[in-house]
């Protein structure tokens, strides 16, 4: 469930409607908001922290960390999972690295055309 909360809370960034700065749901609140365990939360809340995505200041709460452009490099990271994921799957099909590229420019034209 820990890991849920974090994928939320990176997508809420990434997706601009966290910026920078933004104080998150305190811990308590959050649980209470998803019924789960204070300790649920708190675990979700370290980890990030860890990663660098928040920061916690103690008696105010944890906020979205300024690093540089964090909701950039959240959306950088989650496409370098899926062009992994792709690249596994088309070596499970025996594609050869140039037919996977073929395949990823006809959806990226498909998605353009739109």
């Amino acid at each position: 469930m820990y890991l849920q909360i974090m994928e939320q809370i990176r997508a809420r960034i990434a997706a601009g409607d966290w910026p920078a700065g933004k104080e998150l749901p305190s811990i308590r609140a959050l649980a209470a908001g998803l019924n789960v365990s204070v300790i649920t939360v708190k675990r979700a809340y370290l980890d990030l922290e860890s990663e660098g995505v928040i920061v916690t200041r103690h008696g105010k709460g944890s906020f979205v960390a300024e690093a540089g452009n964090l909701a950039s490099e959240i959306r950088n990271q989650k496409l370098d999972e899926h062009l992994e994921a792709a690249a596994g799957i088309a070596l499970q099909l025996g594609l050869s690295p140039e037919e996977l590229a073929a395949r990823l420019r006809r959806v990226q034209q498909k998605l353009e055309s739109k």
